[in-house]
């Protein structure tokens, strides 16, 4: 088996090109994502059709492309860059003699190294058995000498091998586990806003700075590396600043396009602390040429969970790699509409507490006004 100096894995990576805009960044996603899954690219292999083939989504001369490759490199692990069907998984794994995994599964796999809290491992679990469970037959062969393999971790040998009624239990279970879970959330939340407290969330595509910049506001040494989905569990601190004074700040999962939607699904209880939020601040990563396309799969994801209602901030990050100086930018009605800032350098976040500091004086104000327009309707006509 082909590995690196320090054990991990290596892959080829193969994409097809069906004439999506975002297929060059797409491609470019899967090789980071293979790397902080710790697999290393040994070749990218592409394509281009109109559709995908039924039976191996590539054609025939890839595929046989692809085998002889893997054949000539002995190579272990072959990566699509999309969403396998039950049916091609299992003929692609026959044509190439060697396991195969999705887009999907890569990711699964990613959150299964990453989730640390109890929550977390639940949501990573469900999410991995929902998935696999249209796929036990052809890789139950595999997991046995696979078991810390790329795209095996998680549920793991014991649980592929469950029958399909003993694998609905453990949903069954994990799904009460999560209800539970999020109960205990909601009573922390509803305390939270019987006090008053006003709460933040912070959103925005995956490896954007948004722990970097959470740690920065809330003085927390939370997680931070310069990889995809550093961070998965959702972290809630309260910070305190001069004119500011209390506000309750949360980190959460990234997000990226073609998030595969049982993990957003899985993850819907710790996003809904998101949902919840008073303010959303959209972290953006400034340097990166595509951040336009990032915003609106962020915003596409906050439409899934019910959250594109939440008052939105972009926060543009990172301004110190770009030549954008830190700041702000005001709409017509002199609200603060962006901020510029480095969470790295700490430039602009003076800019950022002053904008915390008016959303919160902004939400007591109309609280003010509908706690005074609910009294009035209460008193006595004359």
């Amino acid at each position: 088996m082909q590995q690196t100096s320090r054990g991990s894995e290596a892959a080829i990576l193969v994409s097809i090109d069906l004439g999506d805009a975002d297929y060059r960044e797409s491609l470019e996603e899967l090789r980071l994502l293979a790397e902080t899954a710790g697999v290393r690219t040994l070749a990218t292999i592409e394509g281009k059709r109109i559709r995908p083939n039924p039976a191996l989504f590539a054609g025939s001369g890839k595929i046989q492309e692809v085998a002889e490759m893997v054949e000539r490199m002995e190579v272990p692990l072959v990566i699509f860059n999309h969403d396998l069907s039950p049916a091609q998984m299992r003929n692609l794994t026959a044509k190439l003699n060697t396991r195969v995994i999705d887009r999907t599964m890569l990711i699964l796999d990613i959150f299964a190294q990453r989730a640390q809290s109890h929550e977390g491992k639940v949501q990573v679990e469900l999410a991995q058995l929902k998935y696999l469970a249209t796929r036990l037959v052809g890789l139950n062969s595999d997991m046995g000498q696979q078991k810390f393999a790329v795209g095996a971790r998680g549920p793991g040998e014991t649980q592929l091998e469950l029958d399909r009624r003993k694998l609905d239990k453990r949903v069954h279970l994990l799904k009460e586990r999560l209800e539970k879970l999020k109960a205990q959330r909601d009573v922390m939340r509803r305390s939270r806003n019987r006090s008053g407290v006003f709460s933040v969330s912070i959103v925005g595509y995956t490896n954007a700075g948004k722990s970097t910049l959470f740690n920065r506001l809330t003085k927390s040494s939370v997680y931070v590396a310069n990889q995809l989905f550093a961070t998965l569990d959702t972290t809630s601190r309260r910070m305190y600043s001069e004119g500011t004074g209390e506000i309750v700040v949360s980190d959460t999962v990234g997000f990226i396009r073609h998030l595969p939607h049982g993990l957003v699904a899985a993850f819907r209880s710790t996003l809904e602390e998101t949902v919840h939020a008073d303010l959303l601040l959209h972290v953006v990563d400034a340097s990166n040429p595509n951040r336009d396309d990032q915003i609106n799969e962020v915003n596409k994801v906050l439409a899934e969970i019910e959250a594109d209602k939440i008052p939105q901030l972009l926060v543009y990050n990172k301004v110190d790699l770009t030549e954008m100086p830190s700041g702000v930018e005001r709409d017509d009605c002199d609200r603060i509409a962006r901020v510029f800032l480095s969470a790295v350098t700490g430039a602009g976040l003076d800019d950022l507490r002053i904008v915390l500091t008016e959303a919160k004086d902004s939400k007591l104000a109309v609280e003010f006004i509908e706690n005074q327009i609910k009294q009035a309707s209460n008193l006595p006509w004359d």
